[in-house]
């Protein structure tokens, strides 16, 4: 298989509708999961995880059972299964408005007795329409969907390779549905200065000092897929150590520098995962060394 057929052409104008869909769609599961599972250090417990057919919760419990839901993006259906042997499934396709799947969602758990409570709004979007009067929201453009995941799939597999390669505290492969991004983060195991804020959301998540990576497909400030990169806190002047490869480069985001390689610079080279390997780890090296990371200490040997 070529190697832009593993990582191929997605534009964000060219299916930007039936991403603001799907956005909502995962928040609405996310969130789902946000308020039944057991809180886990750095919102990890909140997190959505890419499976060999698509999206998926993993296992939450629920009194003496654990549920999972799943977004199959072979078969374009969201699938609900328990511990109890029961599946409940309806369709995904174009149409389905966000009010439909948050309607159908909401009847499956009801009638498998799973009780959650949720902020039914759309988190950091672009409006606030609640899930269950979002009727603007509903394209579901098949194609697109699958080739959304499968970049993500192919992501997935060299973020969990990248993520071996240290022994330091690491997050698993994991989506942040707020955002929509692919994340993995190593941590120093310090704490990090506290931060100037009430949110409840940053002060757990930047307790610690932490370089964190990720993969997205793009936003109102960069139109177009791309892999990034943070340390927090920002050590002063990493702006100045070199990235690989020699597209890459620091860019400003909400006042702190950030490493940025765009999607489109990956995926006609002949090694894109190399050129993706690359990146996470001039990356990491940038921020740990200016950051006094022990970096020999947390190297894995190779194998």
């Amino acid at each position: 298989m070529s190697n832009q057929s593993l990582f191929p052409d997605l534009p964000l104008i060219e299916w930007i509708k039936t991403k603001e869909t799907l956005h909502r769609y995962l928040q609405i599961v996310g969130k789902l999961r946000l308020s039944l599972m057991p809180k886990g250090n750095h919102w990890w417990h909140v997190t959505l995880f890419v499976t060999s057919s698509g999206i998926a919760t993993g296992a939450i419990p629920n009194k003496d059972f654990t549920f999972e839901v799943s977004f199959d993006f072979i078969n374009h259906n969201l699938n609900v299964f328990t511990s109890k042997g029961a599946h409940r499934s309806f369709a995904l396709k174009d149409g389905l408005s966000v009010a439909d799947f948050y309607r159908k969602l909401n009847n499956i758990l009801e009638d498998l007795t799973i009780k959650f409570d949720i902020i039914a709004e759309p988190f950091d979007m672009s409006d606030k329409i609640p899930f269950n009067q979002s009727t603007m929201h509903n394209s579901y453009d098949k194609e697109a969907v699958q080739k959304a995941w499968n970049i993500l799939v192919q992501v997935d597999m060299v973020l969990k390779e990248f993520s071996g390669r240290s022994y330091s505290k690491t997050c698993p492969a994991h989506i942040y549905w707020h955002h929509f991004d692919l994340v993995v983060s190593r941590f120093s195991g310090k704490r990090g200065p506290k931060m100037d804020t009430t949110s409840q959301v940053e002060l757990e998540a930047y307790s610690h000092e932490m370089i964190s990576f990720g993969f997205w497909f793009g936003d109102d400030n960069i139109k177009e897929p791309a892999f990034y990169s943070y340390t927090y806190p920002s050590p002063e002047n990493i702006d100045k150590e070199p990235l690989l490869p020699k597209n890459a480069k620091w860019v400003d985001a909400n006042g702190s520098p950030m490493a940025l390689l765009l999607y489109k610079d990956i995926r006609t080279s002949e090694n894109p995962k190399q050129l993706i390997l690359d990146f996470l780890e001039s990356s990491y090296q940038a921020g740990a060394k200016l950051a006094g990371w022990d970096i020999e200490a947390l190297t894995v040997d190779s194998f």
